[in-house]
């Protein structure tokens, strides 16, 4: 009985199952990389990020590989690990699932779950594909207020920006129209885009007419 409960802390591989465990963890992890920057539409994209993923996952099978079946092992990463102070904070909730991912699949082909880890990879991957191209055929779901200055007595120059604004967004709505003084006035839209970035498009557009200057756009997420 006492050679049945030693052999818990026996855990040995051998040379090609560690190259294969670290080789299934590398093509699962590039893909996870490709598939976070085709997903990912937030605002603050790092490339360095992206790379990260693949040495994590890559890190995680080698950490798995390590602890074995060895509890005195696992404390002692555990230990180890705890002096490493993570300053740089996640404010995406896609970069935390990605995160995650990683993680998650490093620990399969870590413990030569190789199936595992593959069909995850592209399962988890293509859903979160679906995920965000379905959001963008949604387009931009967040309302922003548009804010504008046009100088009194442009009239062209009010035909052709509510035309610009009509084929830029899927809703817009006028909001106020404020006189300043006898040469400019403020008006004021709360709009709907219909692709997520066409707000840079949208303000190109109107710099070019003659007649506004001052543009301001305001987002926030609420429902109108």
């Amino acid at each position: 009985m006492f050679d049945d409960f030693s052999a818990i802390f026996q855990y040995t591989l051998t040379t090609s199952e560690i190259v294969g465990n670290i080789s299934v963890a590398l093509i699962c992890s590039v893909f996870i990389s490709y598939f976070y920057k085709t997903t990912y539409n937030g605002p603050g994209y790092l490339n360095s990020f992206a790379n990260a993923l693949i040495l994590l996952s890559l890190i995680t099978a080698v950490v798995i590989m390590i602890i074995g079946n060895n509890l005195a092992r696992a404390f002692g990463l555990v230990g180890a690990m705890s002096i490493i102070r993570f300053r740089t904070a996640v404010k995406e909730t896609h970069d935390i699932v990605y995160i995650f991912f990683a993680l998650t699949i490093g620990m399969a082909a870590g413990v030569g779950l190789h199936s595992l880890a593959i069909v995850g990879t592209i399962f988890i991957g293509l859903i979160s594909y679906i995920i965000s191209k379905m959001d963008s055929d949604n387009g931009n779901k967040r309302n922003t207020l548009l804010e504008f200055q046009l100088e009194n007595g442009s009239k062209e120059a009010s035909l052709e920006y509510q035309k610009i604004i009509a084929n830029s967004t899927k809703k817009m709505k006028l909001l106020n129209i404020k006189t300043l003084d006898n040469q400019n006035m403020v008006i004021s839209y709360y709009v709907k885009f219909r692709k997520e970035n066409q707000n840079f498009n949208l303000v190109d557009q109107l710099q070019k007419v003659a007649g506004i200057k001052n543009i301001n756009l305001f987002s926030d997420e609420e429902e109108f």
